[in-house]
């Protein structure tokens, strides 16, 4: 039997923690969303309902970060979860000497600032930068890559600046879910003659399966919500072809006159797009 004082220190517990989740979450949420029906410059804002909304389908610029962000998506996590299931797979290997050390540097990127790793980034790759002399002097180019002026390659340095930051954290739940699987499945595959291709793809990735879906969908948020490498690498440009809508939603708070009610309903867009292609993975993912 609980007595009284045992279930108030139980409700304590339970109660603190989802008052301050409401505070600092659902409040907020809730303030964004009615600030999203107001329109104005600064803490002038009036009522004007859903105008900021009907706004976004005629914002060219918008559309544009909207664009630069589901090409991030889609072209940058497929390539990301790819490699990490490769290099999880590759760094399981019992025969694979150093496993620690490798490890450790696959993993090192995820940790490294963001800001500092971006203006890193910025540097190495600029038209006088280390890679476009080595890729000179390999003979791979026969002039420099315009990585920070050219529309295309900019959109190439910001995928390539993002894989090679999340790879490592991404196959640390991959390798951690392949060495849960029972070896015993592999050596009844090894008996019944199984190449290493087909044990791939029969036994390892189905049984990746919940690994893929979770890494997916928090990959997918992370993209959607994308901002620090943009900012400092390309700052959005040029032209704004890097330009996504968390750095949209910056410049409109901050940069430009401030419309924070704009800002807002923009910022439910990227709500809007998280709740959809997470269902969408967890409908593909679910099925069996």
């Amino acid at each position: 039997m609980l007595t009284s004082k045992n279930k108030m220190i139980r409700w304590g517990f339970i109660g603190l923690p989802t008052l301050l989740i409401m505070i600092f979450y659902f409040y907020p949420m809730v303030q964004t969303f009615l600030m999203s029906l107001m329109s104005g410059s600064g803490n002038n804002l009036t009522f004007v309902g859903l105008d900021n909304y009907q706004r976004l389908l005629s914002d060219p610029v918008f559309l544009t970060a909207l664009g630069n962000t589901l090409l991030f998506l889609l072209v940058q996590v497929p390539v990301m979860i790819f490699l990490a299931i490769f290099f999880s797979v590759l760094l399981n290997q019992k025969t694979l000497k150093f496993k620690g050390v490798f490890r450790t540097l696959a993993f090192l990127p995820c940790v490294t600032s963001l800001v500092a790793y971006s203006i890193v980034f910025k540097y190495l790759f600029s038209n006088d930068g280390l890679i476009n002399h080595l890729l000179l002097g390999l003979r791979v180019i026969s002039e420099p890559i315009l990585w920070l002026s050219d529309p295309f390659w900019a959109k190439v340095l910001i995928i390539i600046a993002i894989t090679w930051r999340w790879t490592g954290y991404n196959m640390i739940f991959f390798l951690s879910a392949l060495q849960n699987i029972d070896p015993e499945i592999y050596e009844a595959a090894d008996v019944d003659g199984a190449m290493s291709r087909q044990k791939f793809f029969h036994i390892t990735i189905p049984l990746l399966k919940p690994v893929i879906l979770f890494t997916s969908v928090t990959s997918t948020i992370g993209t959607l919500q994308l901002f620090a490498e943009p900012m400092n690498i390309t700052g959005g440009g040029p032209g704004n072809a890097t330009l996504t809508i968390s750095q949209y939603i910056y410049n409109i708070s901050f940069k430009y006159t401030p419309d924070f009610g704009y800002a807002a309903a923009i910022s439910y867009v990227i709500v809007l797009f998280v709740v959809l292609f997470s269902l969408i993975q967890a409908n593909v993912g679910g099925k069996k």
